[in-house]
């Protein structure tokens, strides 16, 4: 399989839905479905969002089997396969494939601070071991470590190194790496914000937090974004920003749960050490969701 592979538009990093302590399969798959009725265009489980660093390995390969049991070939399914061990990034990666997953998403190794040829070998190991997309994950803020331009375009050279997730919150990085790699190299914004912004410098869509609660603003935002109507994106970023702000007042993931729980659609349970939202947070997302037309009150 080559690595070329359309993703565009808003996908959602798709939170786990717990109860009572365990994977709630019966909401995640609601979930889903509700997802790709909403007119997102891709489906990213267990990365961050997901609760990746507080499932267990089985579950982590149990949520992404059900996505893409669920989604059922109807949008693509980018699997979280990130991890400090190359080793243990390329056991999630190979069951990825082996489960159905259309693509991966590696993070850049956290907390062991490799360095860029640190880095180019973990991804190689990956590369090698399978025969789907990979989208690299760069978020500095959280790994601690930042891949450089040149780095990304020595990647580019392998078989499956399709594109990117930048959280660098740089702009500029979207023009550099367009520049270095072509057009072709896939640019996802990893940050609500400045997506906007990210779509008209060149991105190709959005991963997004925000998109697990309002995914058809989300993927309204996106859809104008791509026929190059940034006045009616405008309108509808106008009418996200207090939710994008509010959603991660605390841990992302968490105001993406309690925005759901308040559609009734999960149950707001979170792993430690993550907490559920103050009682202040989600006064200000629901007052958030009331100002972007998601509740009534």
């Amino acid at each position: 399989m080559t690595k070329h592979i359309a993703l565009t538009g808003s996908m959602p990093a798709l939170v786990t839905p717990f109860k009572t302590g365990k994977v709630d399969e019966e909401a995640l798959r609601a979930l889903v479905e509700w997802q790709i009725a909403s007119g997102s265009t891709g489906l990213v489980p267990v990365g961050t969002t997901g609760e990746s660093p507080t499932l267990s390995h089985d579950e982590h390969k149990r949520v992404v089997e059900i996505v893409v049991d669920q989604a059922k070939g109807r949008v693509p399914v980018i699997a979280g396969a990130g991890s400090n061990n190359t080793i243990e990034a390329i056991d999630l990666a190979v069951h990825a494939e082996k489960a159905g997953a259309n693509a991966v998403l590696v993070v850049t190794p956290y907390y062991n601070k490799p360095t860029q040829e640190g880095m180019y070998q973990h991804f190689k190991a990956v590369n090698d071991a399978i025969g789907i997309p990979i989208i690299i994950y760069n978020i500095p803020p959280r790994s601690v470590v930042d891949m450089s331009v040149e780095t990304m375009t020595r990647l580019y050279e392998l078989k499956n190194i399709a594109g990117v997730k930048d959280a660098t919150a740089n702009l500029a990085r979207v023009s550099q790496q367009r520049h270095a790699m072509g057009p072709d190299f896939i640019q996802l914004s990893g940050e609500d914000m400045t997506a906007l912004a990210y779509m008209a410098a060149g991105g190709h869509g959005c991963i997004s937090v925000v998109a697990n609660i309002a995914p058809r603003l989300c993927a309204d935002l996106m859809d104008a974004v791509l026929k190059g109507d940034f006045a009616t994106a405008l309108k509808v970023q106008d009418r996200l920003v207090p939710l994008h702000d509010a959603t991660f007042k605390e841990p992302g993931l968490a105001g993406a749960k309690h925005g759901l729980k308040l559609l009734g659609r999960i149950e707001e349970e979170v792993r430690l050490p993550l907490l559920p939202v103050s009682a202040e947070t989600g006064k200000t997302i629901r007052e958030a969701m009331v100002f972007a037309g998601l509740l009534n009150t």
